[in-house]
C-alpha cells in the first residue's frame, strides 16, 4: 500500500508536469501495476542486485509511465523519466522533513497528503522563475472555420479560472475574437469576475474556443475546448494578443473534464 501511494502521488504530479489527459483512473491503475511489478521483482531478484537495480529504474518505471499516463516512446517518455527521479527525490526530501514534526508512523497517509501539495507549491515556484525569461509563445487557435496565429503571454499572474468547471481562463484581445467569430458566433457566454491593481473589479465575457494550440520551444500542446476571456482593453505594449494561464500547460486543472483536456505532442 506504500508503494502505491506514493507511486500515485509521483504519476499524479508528472500528469500535471507534462499536461497528460489521462485520467485519475488510468494513473491509480498504473501505480498499481508500479508497486506490484517491484513487490514481484524484490522476491524474485532479491539475490542479484544488480539485476534488480536495472529492473527497478530501467522497466518498472517506463512500465508505470506507459501504463499510467500513456506516454509516447522516445523524447517525451524520456523526459517524463527524467522529471519522475526529479520528483521522487523531491518528494523524498519534503516527506523526510515533514516526518520530523509527525512521527507516528500510523501518519502516513497524512504525510503523504502534506509531502504531495508541498512538492505541488514548489513545482510552482520552480515553474515561475524558469519562465521568467521565456514567457512569450506562439498560440494558434480555432474557432469554426476560422482559425488564427497569435502571440501569447505565459503570465503567472494569471490565476483566473471559471467558477463553474474551474476550468482555467486565458485572455484574449477583442480585435482576434472579432476576426475568429465573423462566420460563426458563440452560442453562449460565461462572465468571469477579476480585479487588477489600480482598478475596480469587472467582469469579463468568455466562451470556449474549439481548439487551441501552444507552441513553445519546439512543443507543441493541444488544448481541446479552452475557455477564454475577452479583454476590453489592450492587453499591454509587448506584442501579444494573448495572456496564457500557466495551469493550462502544467495540466493544473481538472484535465479529466472532457471540456478543457489538454496534451502534449
Amino acid at each position: 500500500m506504500v508503494n502505491f501511494t506514493m507511486d500515485a502521488i509521483l504519476l499524479i504530479l508528472l500528469k500535471k508536469l507534462l499536461a497528460c489527459p489521462a485520467g485519475y483512473g488510468r494513473v491509480f491503475a498504473g501505480a498499481a501495476t508500479g508497486a506490484a511489478m517491484t513487490c514481484i521483482a524484490i522476491v524474485i531478484f532479491r539475490k542479484t542486485p544488480v539485476l534488480r537495480f536495472v529492473v527497478f529504474h530501467g522497466v518498472i518505471n517506463v512500465v508505470m509511465m506507459k501504463a499510467g499516463l500513456g506516454i509516447k516512446w522516445g523524447r517525451e517518455l524520456f523526459r517524463g523519466w527524467v522529471l519522475l527521479y526529479i520528483e521522487s527525490f523531491l518528494l523524498g526530501g519534503v516527506f523526510q522533513f515533514v516526518q520530523q514534526y509527525i512521527r507516528r508512523g500510523s501518519m502516513f497517509f497524512l504525510l503523504a497528503v502534506i509531502s504531495y501539495y508541498l512538492v505541488s507549491v514548489i513545482w510552482k515556484i520552480i515553474l515561475f522563475f524558469s519562465e521568467k525569461g521565456n514567457r512569450y509563445c506562439e498560440v494558434e487557435v480555432f474557432f469554426g472555420k476560422k482559425n488564427d496565429r497569435l502571440r501569447g503571454l505565459i503570465d503567472t499572474g494569471n490565476t483566473l479560472s471559471d467558477t463553474i468547471s474551474n476550468d482555467p481562463v486565458s485572455i484574449i484581445d477583442r480585435a482576434s475574437v472579432r476576426r475568429l467569430t465573423e462566420e460563426k458566433k458563440p452560442e453562449r457566454f460565461r462572465y468571469i469576475s477579476y480585479h487588477s491593481i489600480g482598478k475596480k473589479e469587472g467582469v469579463m465575457p468568455a466562451f470556449r474556443l474549439d481548439k487551441m494550440q501552444i507552441i513553445r520551444d519546439g512543443n507543441k500542446i493541444n488544448v481541446e475546448h479552452p475557455l477564454v476571456a475577452v479583454s476590453e482593453e489592450e492587453l499591454g505594449s509587448e506584442n501579444y494578443q494573448m495572456i496564457i494561464n500557466p495551469d493550462i500547460l502544467t495540466g493544473g486543472k481538472k484535465n479529466g473534464d472532457k471540456s478543457g483536456s489538454s496534451t502534449s505532442v
